[in-house]
């Protein structure tokens, strides 16, 4: 097991709290929710531009970016998506109950993707401890939405 990633994973995720705070004040700032999304992804590309310049990375030829199937450039869109419902959603309901939502949504989606290998996830089966797995999941959501 690759220890270093498994931590940078749990560092990014920590980082969504400090991210949805970040996007909020700016939203709040700039008047309406959904500009506090759109400054996160103008910096983010701003950021990546920069890690590309540095980097020298290739840029990807035309073939490479039309061979693409035309359903994955929707990514971005869910990625936007999910920012901006994070941004606005994250000051209403607080930080816990957002994210132990979106991590339910994320494990209930992984469970089914992974089961039929869809978009490219590694095939496998459901499996009881999954589906107990799931359940406690959601029981603690319960826990933490009563205030």
């Amino acid at each position: 097991m690759n220890w270093g990633l498994l931590l940078l994973t749990f560092l990014a995720g920590s980082g969504l709290v400090v991210q949805v705070g970040l996007n909020a004040a700016i939203g709040q700032a700039l008047g309406r929710p959904i500009f506090g999304a759109v400054v996160n992804f103008v910096v983010g590309l701003m950021a990546l531009l920069v890690f590309v310049a540095a980097t020298r990375v290739p840029l990807p030829s035309r073939e490479a970016l039309t061979a693409a199937p035309g359903w994955a450039w929707l990514g971005g869109l869910m990625g936007a998506l999910y920012v901006a419902t994070v941004t606005m959603a994250g000051p209403r309901l607080g930080a816990v109950l957002m994210l132990a939502l979106t991590v339910a949504g994320q494990m209930i989606a992984s469970v089914i993707f992974d089961h039929y290998g869809l978009l490219g996830f590694a095939q496998q089966p459901v499996t009881m401890t999954r589906v107990v797995g799931v359940l406690l999941l959601c029981a603690g959501i319960a826990l933490v939405a009563i205030r």
